[in-house]
């Protein structure tokens, strides 16, 4: 309806536009020779001071003496000479009048008297044919909700394959079974294998998924369908489940044939645990898939490919074997896996010689491919605002700020107290890191404001560590106190600067011991249910499953971890106060240290790396 209100009004405007423009052509304009009627052309003739006539239709050309100009209009379906004679012009006068008729050309003819009427019939014409033209489209699209907005592939321009995807070597060691099956599936239904129905890609977003489904269907050269799951629902009832119809339909007519369904967990959610409950068109659709893969006939030859970062709320019956009885896991990237990433996505940009990408893989540690890919997006747009020709390794180092925690802030205003209170914050925590046994090297320290953070101070292992001890989680506690017991010791009073820093170390805490069994008095046990709104995916609540003594203890131990970091944290910061005041001073007149130049720094006070306990 809203459309056609728009419509008709636009209908409207033009049908009134059209006739104010034939109509300024067909007026006829004031200006021009005199006008005067038939009884004063009568008189003049009679006085003799009409020289000639011209007809044309019923306009009168009037030439007077003295090579003067008139205008005169005659009756309608009347002679001139008969007209004349009855408004008393004498017949001596009027045979001396040259009297000459003029005949209209054709283009005049018609666009004076044919087309004024036929115009307005044409116009109504076309307005109404157009009006049924919509209206039948939309019929038309009322019919086509059930059918499914699938996407052919087409391998060309732009084809992908497993070369173009680093890392992920026994992901891709498992699909290529997968393509192997889809261009020789003889080898293996002699053999009497059954080439799983559906393959399922996990992992968390950026990892790949897309990617690597593009990249079967580049290896396959077989006929690649892919929408994503969010189209298969839409407001009418029944939709879904007839779109998913559709989508298998054509599948099987074009097998062998692979068909790509991106973020599954759309419509593959656990049923009768949303909102709502019970049974909706989300349900409908994800039995429809159901129904449609379990159907599969032994020789159908089409492979269904999902992908979905929350594989924990999909439903049980989609993820029994005969359905994704496949299923693969794309983590994140290792430091050579990131490298060879990066190496992939700089390529078509003009590196400098001295660019490193190991060094740049050693900074980017849980950084996802797609990650990477925009930190080489956003290293080459810099380099191109500088108006330079490469791209610097500085720059890239750069943009992992940029990433992390947004773009530099310069240009904003802050007081020297301020600029000093952050240099100490910074410096309190790159010290306490430096001094602890178990805490991940310094990388960079830096008092420039980046995003909502006035300073930063970056720490990365030196190689890739999948599992945390207990005295790595302490380390990691006493580094968050350090800003905190800097502001204290140099001010004597701390700032809302720390609330991040202790947000943090209070929920490590609290995971050491309710989550990790890191607590001694309370042994190797978990503490407390997580309850997840499943169709929103987050954590709602957090059932209680231990008495109020527990809890006590909980929070004694809680408070026995916290009070021991910030100890240590105390005791790193008097014993080196002398080192705090070098960091801070470097930090204020420098605003940034990276790592070569942190620990230059701190190497005359030859400090000795302590292990808390």
């Amino acid at each position: 309806m809203r459309n056609f209100s728009k419509h008709f009004l636009w209908a409207v405007v033009s049908l009134i536009s059209i006739a104010l423009v034939f109509s300024a052509l067909f007026q006829q304009k004031e200006v021009g020779p005199e006008k005067i009627g038939l009884s004063a052309l009568a008189e003049r003739i009679n006085a003799g001071s009409v020289t000639g006539i011209e007809v044309s239709g019923d306009a009168l050309s009037i030439a007077l003496s003295g090579d003067k100009k008139a205008s005169s209009k005659k009756e309608a379906e009347a002679g001139l000479t008969e007209t004349l004679v009855n408004y008393g012009v004498m017949p001596e006068a009027l045979s001396k009048i040259d009297i000459t008729i003029k005949e209209e050309d054709g283009f005049k003819f018609w666009m004076s008297v044919i087309l004024p009427s036929i115009l307005p019939v044409l116009l109504l014409v076309i307005l109404f044919s157009w009006f049924f033209r919509q209206a039948k489209g939309g019929m038309n699209q009322a019919f086509t909700f059930g059918k499914a907005n699938m996407k052919l592939f087409s391998a060309g321009k732009g084809k992908v394959t497993f070369q173009d995807v680093a890392g992920l070597k026994e992901a891709k060691e498992e699909l290529e079974e997968i393509v192997d099956f889809l261009k020789n599936p003889k080898k293996f239904l002699d053999m009497g294998a059954r080439i799983p129905r559906g393959v399922l890609l996990m992992g968390p977003p950026g990892t790949g998924k897309t990617l690597m489904a593009r990249a079967i269907a580049g290896e396959s050269n077989v006929p690649f369908f892919h929408m994503s799951a969010s189209e298969f629902v839409e407001m009418f009832v029944g939709v879904g489940a007839s779109r998913v119809r559709d989508l298998f339909l054509t599948a099987k007519k074009a097998a062998p044939s692979l068909v790509f369904i991106d973020e599954i967990d759309a419509v593959g959610r656990e049923r009768g645990a949303g909102l709502g409950g019970g049974h909706d068109e989300r349900e409908q659709t994800l039995n429809q898939i159901l129904v449609e893969m379990d159907g599969f006939e032994r020789d159908t030859n089409v492979i269904i490919i999902a992908a979905t970062n929350r594989p924990d709320v999909l439903d049980a019956a989609l993820l029994r074997p005969g359905r994704f009885d496949r299923r693969i896991v794309l983590d994140m990237p290792d430091i050579k896996d990131r490298e060879e990433v990066l190496k992939i996505h700089a390529k078509g940009k003009p590196l400098a010689g001295g660019v490193d990408l190991h060094r740049v893989a050693v900074r980017t540690p849980g950084f996802a491919g797609a990650d990477l890919a925009n930190l080489l997006n956003e290293a080459a747009l810099y380099a191109a605002r500088q108006n330079r020709k490469e791209v610097l390794q500085n720059d890239i180092l750069d943009s992992i700020e940029k990433v992390l925690l947004g773009p530099a802030r310069r240009s904003r205003s802050i007081s020297e107290r301020e600029k000093k209170i952050t240099a100490y914050h910074e410096a309190g925590h790159a010290l306490v890191t430096a001094c602890l046994k178990d805490a991940d090297p310094v990388q960079k320290v830096s008092i420039v404001s980046r995003g909502m953070a006035g300073g930063y101070t970056i720490k990365l292992p030196m190689e890739e560590n999948r599992l945390k001890t207990k005295a790595q989680f302490l380390a990691e506690l006493a580094v968050a106190f350090g800003g905190y017991v800097a502001e204290l010791f140099k001010f004597k009073e701390v700032t809302t600067g720390s609330s991040s820093d202790i947000k943090q170390a209070t929920g490590i805490a609290h995971r050491l011991v309710t989550r990790y069994g890191m607590s001694e008095v309370l042994g190797p046990r978990s503490f407390g249910k997580s309850q997840e709104l499943i169709f929103l995916g987050r954590e709602i609540s957090t059932e209680k499953d231990y008495s109020e003594e527990l809890a006590g203890k909980i929070d004694r131990e809680v408070n026995l971890l916290i009070d021991t970091a910030l100890k240590m944290a105390k005791k790193v910061i008097s014993t080196h106060a002398s080192a705090l005041e070098k960091i801070a001073t470097t930090l204020i007149e420098k605003e940034s240290v990276e790592h070569d130049e942190f620990y230059a720094i701190i190497k005359e006070f030859q400090l000795k790396p302590v292990k808390i306990k």
